[in-house]
């Protein structure tokens, strides 16, 4: 894979609750830029509705708080790549007692392709437990998100549900696929 340059070297770090308001537009900006989609019925204003409190001071503040707190629990890794000082991409990982799950990589459009996803995976490989099941769930029409999942060695398991913790100002919820890798991590 050919990576564009960039301008400043991408440091991986831990997510500090400073970096919250960072992290909630990088959530925000690779949301309107992956999830309107005409044939699910999943609109820019249920983008904008659904992130309309996540992005407003107190839902900074709750963002912050929700970092803070994660930053002592041992079954979540939380990381998110800079550039200059600039979130450009985050990172959420936990484990449980049966499975590793990644439940977040996100790249701001803008800097996609650039081997920042890889980096981040990295970065949580080494908190997974390799004798587990590492699993993500992601959006079914989400390709190039699918198509990075494959390349990571993840496969679909043909599990299939709707995710009910984003509600949608249209009423339409996500259908998500699992993938899973099954075998050890290197």
């Amino acid at each position: 894979m050919e990576l564009k340059s960039l301008d400043g070297e991408i440091i991986i770090e831990k997510a500090h609750p400073d970096d919250a308001e960072q992290i909630q537009n990088v959530f925000y900006k690779t949301w309107l830029a992956t999830y309107p989609n005409s044939e699910a019925g999943v609109t820019v204003e249920d983008i904008n509705e659904l992130f309309k409190e996540k992005i407003s001071a107190e839902g900074i503040q709750k963002s912050q708080k929700r970092i803070e707190e994660g930053l002592k629990l041992d079954n979540q890794k939380f990381v998110v790549a800079k550039i200059n000082g600039k979130v450009v991409g985050v990172c959420l990982a936990t484990t449980s007692d049966e499975i590793n799950q990644l439940n977040a990589i996100y790249v701001l459009p803008e800097f996609q392709g650039r081997g920042i996803g890889y980096q981040l995976w990295n970065e949580v490989l080494n908190f997974f437990d390799t004798t587990k099941d590492t699993i993500v769930e992601v959006v079914t029409y989400n390709h190039p998100a699918i198509k990075f999942y494959n390349r990571l060695g993840f496969e679909d398991t043909g599990k299939r549900m709707v995710n009910e913790k984003f509600n949608l100002r249209s009423g339409t919820k996500f259908t998500e696929m699992e993938m899973e890798i099954t075998k050890q991590i290197s």
